[in-house]
């Protein structure tokens, strides 16, 4: 029996990204693919409760990020120079899975990371991430010629079944992009 397809009418309007968290300090940009349903309803990067994100950041800087409240969990981030953005800008897509994105339309990578004169890492959350960032990334000479680090992460997400010890193993690689605790105004 095929579905009505008005049940599905949600399925075409497309998912906006949230705007980004980052300043001219920033010295290590992490990237998603795109909030999960849970995060856009919450207005929240990362924010179902088993994303592994606050867990795995809070260990590499040393706070219990998942304790704090969300704007304070951001002030910390910035604190230690690390930004917050997301590859697409808006995409349809059923549901939170990456692999459903469909009518992708990507953010303007390279003139917001011109804006971020102590840029010196973009981490990639995350395989479809990695795949539309560096496509936009890799193609741009003004981008190339600033020497930024390009650093693949497994994804966070509660899909992502990888166990929690080996995510964390990759993602201390980003300790030596972690900025210095700076005041944030």
């Amino acid at each position: 029996m095929d579905s009505d397809p008005s049940d599905r009418r949600m399925d075409n309007i497309p998912s906006l990204c949230l705007p980004p968290v980052a300043g001219p300090t920033t010295r290590l940009l992490i990237l998603g693919s795109l909030p999960g349903i849970r995060s856009l309803e919450l207005r929240q990067y990362y924010g179902h409760p088993r994303n592994h994100f606050w867990p795995l950041l809070g260990g590499l800087i040393g706070i219990d990020l998942p304790s704090l409240p969300y704007e304070e969990r951001l002030t910390r981030l910035q604190e230690h120079q690390i930004g917050l953005w997301d590859v697409v800008a808006q995409a349809v897509r059923p549901g939170s899975l990456d692999q459903h994105m469909r009518a992708v339309t990507p953010n303007s990578l390279t003139s917001f990371i011109a804006s971020l004169p102590d840029l010196r890492a973009i981490a990639f959350n995350g395989s479809a991430a990695s795949r539309l960032g560096r496509k936009q990334l890799e193609g741009d000479a003004a981008f190339a010629a600033r020497a930024v680090a390009l650093i693949d992460l497994p994804s966070t997400s509660p899909a992502n079944t990888m166990a929690m010890i080996r995510k964390a193993e990759s993602w201390h690689r980003l300790a030596d992009h972690i900025g210095q605790t700076r005041s944030v105004a």
